[in-house]
């Protein structure tokens, strides 16, 4: 018998070359993001379409049963993969290597979890509403759209600096995708990020503490550190 085939599911980028949209297939980890929202309990990115506002219990035959209370492992598990699934496509490999920066460096570790985040370009990208979802921010920084100091920046995990200006790229001003995010009413920019939408450029203006990241749920990183360091 040959292996299983693989659910994939389609995504449209923008290519520049063409001055068109084209149509690949994404890993089935992208089409079964909104899962992630059943089975934490939880409408991770706030947004409006997930399948938790309608079902509010976890997928499969047995989602609606009653629950038993979690261990004590079992709710570090959560808050860790809640907070890593928030930001995208993060590893396991890329979340553990920032959770042993953040050991490393002076002050509230928890603190330095978050604001190690909150500085990957793509996160920062999201916070600025140049892109509707974590997702589409990392592709889009992929794609090369985004500049840094007037540079162009094409990895998702480049770490931005307080004071860094972060544009679109003249050439990907007209995306769809980009003037209708930024046009929505559905999240604000928070205050340690400065934006000007007019000209599609902003500032990181400083790295924030937990209390400031406009979270839709409560993360709680502190049962991450507990997680990692049993």
């Amino acid at each position: 018998m040959g292996s299983p085939r693989r659910r994939l599911a389609r995504m449209d980028y923008w290519d520049k070359n063409a001055n068109n949209f084209r149509t690949v297939t994404m890993t089935k980890r992208v089409s079964a993001k909104y899962k992630i929202n059943r089975r934490l309990m939880v409408n991770l990115w706030g947004r409006p379409k997930s399948p938790f506002n309608k079902r509010e219990y976890r997928p499969g035959e047995h989602g609606q049963s009653r629950r038993r209370k979690p261990s004590d492992f079992g709710t570090q598990l959560s808050a860790k993969q809640m907070l890593k699934g928030y930001y995208g496509n993060i590893t396991e490999k890329q979340f553990r290597r920032i959770y042993d920066e953040a050991v490393r460096r002076k002050g509230d570790t928890s603190q330095q979890i978050i604001g190690l985040l909150e500085r990957r370009l793509d996160a920062v990208v999201y916070r600025m509403k140049f892109v509707p979802t974590v997702f589409s921010a990392r592709q889009f920084v992929s794609h090369g759209h985004v500049m840094v100091n007037g540079k162009k920046v094409n990895i998702p995990s480049y770490r931005v600096k307080e004071g860094d200006v972060i544009e679109v790229r003249q050439k990907s001003r007209e995306i769809p995708m980009v003037l209708e995010a930024m046009e929505s009413p559905e999240r604000e920019i928070p205050d340690y990020i400065d934006v000007d939408h007019r000209a599609m450029k902003g500032t990181f203006v400083r790295t924030p503490e937990l209390a400031e990241v406009p979270y839709p749920v409560q993360m709680e990183p502190n049962l991450v550190i507990e997680f990692y360091s049993r």
